[in-house]
């Protein structure tokens, strides 16, 4: 197998164009890629439009060009879509056989040579890898939403992924403007869904247990703690609490109160339907005027706001931003 080129690749090909996919589609085009479309629904077309057109508005607010975008095409075929494609991302619901079914679809056209990037958000990349022919060139490239504007993706090899192609996908994602991470012990879930369990988890109890409301947690966390994290990162944050003394202090201080029976992480509440009920009613209240569309401009112009301020300060995505900044499309 020759080794693929860690340059920014010239035409991609996204399998699945659900809004992940779509969000993979918008940062390849707006960093100058052509990219095939391959998806079998018949709203795909429009998703990808409107997930663009965000994208657009997003880049724009950011103040990067978007005048040297790639061109996109729907493609009749996983094997149309993939004919040529010096890059891939394969973005198709998180089921192992359906996984299995798309990736011998890719390998039977694709160039032997092009690198498969898997956006799942759980599944290990060896388990994909079992029924493939050529599986030292999968990785996962696990991102966040919107793809386009969240730069982190966490890359992971599996037990046939050579540390070339490692190398190579992060060389790839890194010219498209990501913060490309290497999850070097291949686990379920990798690491950014795992914390994020975490939360959810606790969460679900504190409804459960009519602690709080779905309202009154991402209050919490907006106006507390979710702030923090957007710029310093768990650990970061928690050696300025330790003040002066730095991490030793602060674990000196609060390490014993991990023993405490506060939290509930090893268990889950069922999902009763009288629990599902009061969630959705919960976030109805909170949230339910507003379409979709509308929360994802929102979030956007928040997240482009945060990230303007991060770049200026040069620290955390902002320097992310900065450096891609210096690598525009031609």
């Amino acid at each position: 197998m020759n080794e693929p080129t860690a340059a920014r690749p010239q035409r991609a090909a996204v399998v699945g164009c659900g809004v992940i996919g779509a969000a993979w589609a918008s940062r390849l085009l707006l960093n100058g890629v052509d990219v095939a479309v391959s998806d079998p629904s018949p709203d795909a077309e429009q998703i990808l439009t409107e997930v663009l057109a965000n994208a657009v508005a997003a880049y724009d607010d950011l103040g990067f060009a978007t005048n040297a975008m790639g061109t996109y095409r729907m493609a009749d075929s996983i094997a149309d879509a993939v004919a040529d494609a010096q890059f891939i991302q394969e973005s198709v619901p998180e089921r192992p056989d359906m996984k299995a079914a798309v990736l011998a679809e890719i390998e039977a056209a694709a160039p032997t040579d092009t690198i498969i990037g898997s956006s799942t958000s759980g599944i290990k990349p060896s388990t994909m890898q079992a029924s493939m022919t050529n599986p030292e060139r999968l990785v996962v490239g696990h991102p966040y939403n919107p793809v386009y504007l969240l730069p982190v993706v966490e890359v992971v090899g599996g037990e046939h992924t050579t540390p070339e192609i490692i190398e190579s996908a992060q060389a790839i994602y890194t010219s498209i403007g990501m913060k490309a991470v290497h999850v070097r012990v291949e686990i379920d879930a990798f690491v950014g869904d795992r914390l994020l369990e975490a939360v959810w988890r606790e969460a679900l109890w504190l409804v459960n247990d009519g602690v709080a409301t779905t309202q009154e947690i991402d209050d919490i966390m907006t106006h507390g703690f979710g702030l923090r994290w957007a710029q310093m990162g768990l650990f970061e944050t928690y050696r300025v609490a330790g003040g002066a003394g730095g991490f030793r202090h602060f674990i000196e201080q609060f390490g014993p109160t991990l023993d405490w029976p506060w939290t509930k992480l090893m268990d889950t509440p069922d999902f009763t339907p009288e629990l599902v009920d009061k969630i959705v009613e919960q976030s109805d209240q909170q949230s339910g005027m507003y379409s979709i569309r509308d929360l994802e401009r929102t979030r956007d112009q928040n997240l482009v706001g945060i990230l303007k301020v991060l770049e200026g300060n040069e620290w955390g995505a902002g320097t992310t931003i900065a450096a891609h900044r210096l690598n525009p499309p031609l």
